[in-house]
């Protein structure tokens, strides 16, 4: 099946096939029956990439089979994207085949949308962008009303903005987030915010304050922080961390710090194996950490950072690599128990799904 043509009556059934792989897995660390959060059938990417193929003077959007990288498949719907980047694609795509200046060593365009309608779309190049190409994208960008922004080796070509906003309501509350182009956001908005939705609920009527590593631009952070006295979250990526700060403003919170530190920086300052500058202004003991928030990457937890969060009373976990998870939880279990476990279907359709444990200490 094609990933960008979806048989959406498959879906329910794929699901729970997923489900019931995933609940034998988790089998050794628990006996709960997972909380599973749905994707959208259709209609559920916010962001995609297309190769662009040239041939006889025209351009399509294309993908490839991984593998495959000769024969593209051109693409002329796309029912796993949002409705916002199919009804942009038809008339980006006739605005490039009529302009050789846009059209022309164009290999790749990316589309940034959001729940809420925002969009961005994103032209990469084999050539410098001048201002030929400037004035034919200012038109395009009036005709469309959509920001567009350009890209070339060494050359980021900016005319209106290069970030999404997204408001996401949760439990009757609405989030604000600044998405930077090129930075990580999740893919899926619907199940971005079961997620945090989640996540709130796992943290309701706690006391003491929340560790968060990973917290990239505030996606979890910034709700969550209304659960807890006061919030240190860790990032290593500049752009992510220079959005969260302005998220942080955005919604009115006051009880959150974030440090830009990698997750095995933070074990060696809390441990206090030595000293890091980003951290003279902040006085870590005078936090009460009762609650910490892992969300790596595909890689999972480190040793030394698992070892570090298995002191916490609570660990809530969330993981888009179930089998690196798998292997943390081989430790984490040694000292905490899982209370609540759940699924969520991040990328219906494929193998990849994430998930979400609560663990409490034993």
């Amino acid at each position: 099946m094609a990933l960008h043509r979806v048989n959406t009556d498959d879906y329910q059934q794929q699901l729970d096939q997923k489900v019931a792989r995933l609940r034998e897995a988790y089998t050794p660390y628990t006996d709960l029956q997972p909380e599973v959060f749905p994707s959208p059938p259709s209609h559920y990417r916010l962001r995609a990439e297309f190769k662009m193929w040239q041939d006889g003077g025209r351009v399509d959007y294309a993908m490839y089979k991984q593998g495959e990288y000769k024969k593209p498949f051109v693409i002329e719907e796309f029912t796993v994207g949002s409705e916002r980047i199919n009804a942009l694609m038809p008339p980006l795509l006739d605005a490039i085949n009529g302009s050789e200046i846009l059209r022309k060593r164009l290999f790749c365009t990316e589309f940034l949308t959001t729940l809420s309608g925002d969009a961005l779309i994103t032209l990469i190049y084999h050539k410098p962008l001048g201002e030929e190409w400037e004035a034919e994208v200012r038109t395009l960008q009036e005709r469309l009303g959509v920001p567009i922004l350009g890209r070339s080796r060494k050359q980021k070509l900016v005319l209106e903005r290069d970030y999404v906003i997204e408001k996401l309501d949760i439990n009757g509350r609405t989030y604000q987030y600044k998405q930077v182009e090129g930075s990580f956001t999740q893919p899926n908005g619907e199940i971005c915010r079961s997620m945090i939705g989640w996540a709130k609920s796992c943290c309701e009527d706690k006391t003491g304050d929340l560790l968060e590593l990973y917290c990239g631009n505030g996606n979890f952070t910034i709700p969550l922080a209304e659960n807890f006295r006061q919030v240190l979250a860790t990032e290593i990526s500049k752009v992510s961390v220079n959005a969260a700060q302005e998220n942080i403003a955005a919604n009115g919170v006051d009880n959150l710090a974030i440090l830009r530190l990698s997750s095995e920086e933070f074990t060696q300052a809390i441990d206090k194996v030595r000293p890091f500058r980003r951290l003279k202004d902040f006085d870590l003991d005078s936090y009460d950490f009762s609650t910490v928030l892992v969300d790596p990457p595909r890689a999972g937890l480190d040793a030394d950072t698992c070892a570090m969060i298995a002191r916490f009373p609570r660990i809530l976990y969330i993981s888009c690599n179930p089998e690196t998870q798998l292997e943390n939880l081989a430790e984490l279990t040694k000292t905490h128990r899982i209370k609540r476990f759940a699924i969520f279907d991040q990328f219906p359709y494929t193998d990849h799904t994430e998930s979400g444990v609560l663990l409490v200490k034993k």
